[in-house]
């Protein structure tokens, strides 16, 4: 499903209990200097990342200050978080002179600890060719490295390298519980283009070698999977970017199930087994 860029007004893209993706939840909150915003999430935990700018960050008392820091854009430094547990409250005010910041959520129960993801404690993985068009860096926020302190919330954000391109490829999916194949986990993206006017496409394809479904993805598009084969590229002359949450229905580690079809590419792609492996 693809949710056109609107004024969300600081409310949830994708709310608790999505008709197409119950497992995950997405807000994007607008502030300037010293506003406030504050917020619970019963039943999923969440993570504060900044897109642009800088907050500080409450969670029931605990504080954790300067969480962010990039200027115009996602590519203008490197990103951070802070973990929220779910059934807690937490606040974030804005400490430059805009913030656009993003609540990412998957559902889980168990009440954990809050932590801070600083810039330097990033997972980053590179991957892909110019060559074979799948050029690509990883920025796992929440990623391998906090998988014992995160129930089933995994955070990254992607970016295409160079101008054009394909990412998620070869196609797979996740949408069924079925290991040591597959596991269930629901997706949520929101795209970013440099410069802004750029576009791409969203496959999803349902079937192998059965004809699918394809969005128009501009900047600030959400796309929502819940199901089927689903990669997606950029114009030439474009850079893109998506900030990515999966949320897992009965595990946290991510196993995907490449389309029979394409599968067979994984061998012609460097370092994908890298990148695979990071998201578990």
């Amino acid at each position: 499903m693809h949710i056109a860029p609107y004024d969300n007004q600081n409310k949830p893209i994708v709310d608790v209990d999505d008709s197409c993706v119950p497992l995950t939840y997405f807000n994007i909150v607008k502030l300037v200097r010293d506003q406030v915003f504050e917020y619970r999430v019963p039943g999923y935990e969440t993570c504060i990342v900044p897109a642009t700018g800088s907050v500080d960050v409450s969670v029931e008392g605990l504080q954790f200050n300067g969480i962010g820091g990039r200027g115009v854009d996602v590519w203008d430094g490197e990103p951070e978080g802070v973990y929220v547990p779910s059934h807690t409250r937490a606040s974030f005010v804005c400490t430059s002179e805009t913030a656009e910041v993003f609540i990412a959520g998957a559902r889980f129960e168990e009440v954990l600890t809050p932590f801070a993801v600083r810039s330097d404690e990033i997972d980053f993985v590179q991957y892909g060719s110019d060559d074979t068009k799948t050029h690509r860096k990883i920025k796992h926020i929440l990623g391998q490295r906090y998988h014992d302190r995160v129930g089933r919330l995994l955070v990254s954000e992607l970016y295409t390298v160079g101008q054009g391109g394909w990412s998620g490829f070869p196609s797979h999916k996740h949408d069924t519980d079925r290991l040591p194949l597959e596991t269930r986990h629901d997706e949520t993206y929101n795209f970013r283009f440099r410069p802004n006017t750029g576009s791409g496409v969203q496959m999803l394809q349902r079937e192998d070698n059965k004809p699918g479904d394809a969005y128009h993805i501009v900047d600030g598009s959400t796309i929502c999977l819940d199901k089927g084969y689903h990669p997606c590229a950029v114009l030439p002359g474009y850079e893109m970017y998506y900030f990515t949450i999966l949320g897992g229905l009965t595990q946290r580690s991510l196993v995907q199930y490449f389309q029979p079809t394409h599968a067979g590419q994984i061998e012609t792609i460097p370092g994908i087994k890298d990148m695979i492996a990071k998201f578990k």
